[in-house]
């Protein structure tokens, strides 16, 4: 299964995760989000920047995760109603802090709060398969003009 990640050039040359807290961990906890698709690592991007901030230099990576790796799964009928609220981000976040603490697989498929029925994977790179993930390709990504115009 191929998965996409875009981000800063800077940060763009591996696969690492911030410790910052985000949708799915709190602080401290280091997970690694990608989507399913480039457009939908595209959309994660633009919700949280601004015009002048999708100005900047952006890789997207390219990863392969063998089909052999369990993957757990949070669907969306597992989640409250109103689960994408920024007010309830505690609960998403309690989830992924579980999931990385109980460390039983380097993969989570999770549902996108910006496109319900799409979903982004979590990477654990603490969990033992995770050195089976690979970057397999890092290209330049820049966000078209009209973005946020």
């Amino acid at each position: 299964m191929l998965i996409y990640r875009i981000l800063l050039a800077k940060y763009g040359e591996k696969l690492i995760g911030s410790r910052y807290a985000a949708r799915w961990n709190s602080d401290d906890i280091e997970v690694i989000y990608n989507a399913s698709s480039r457009s939908l690592a595209c959309l994660e991007i633009v919700v949280h920047r601004d015009q002048e901030g999708l100005n900047k230099l952006f890789n997207v990576l390219t990863i392969d995760c063998p089909d052999k790796l369990k993957i757990e799964i949070i669907n969306l009928n597992d989640l409250p109603p109103n689960w994408a609220d920024y007010s309830n981000i505690h609960i998403t976040q309690q989830i992924g802090d579980s999931w990385i603490k109980e460390n039983q697989s380097a993969i989570l498929q999770v549902p996108s709060a910006i496109i319900n029925e799409e979903v982004n994977y979590l990477l654990n790179p603490n969990h033992p398969d995770f050195k089976h993930i690979k970057l397999i390709k890092t290209q330049p990504f820049t966000f078209d003009g009209r973005i946020k115009e």
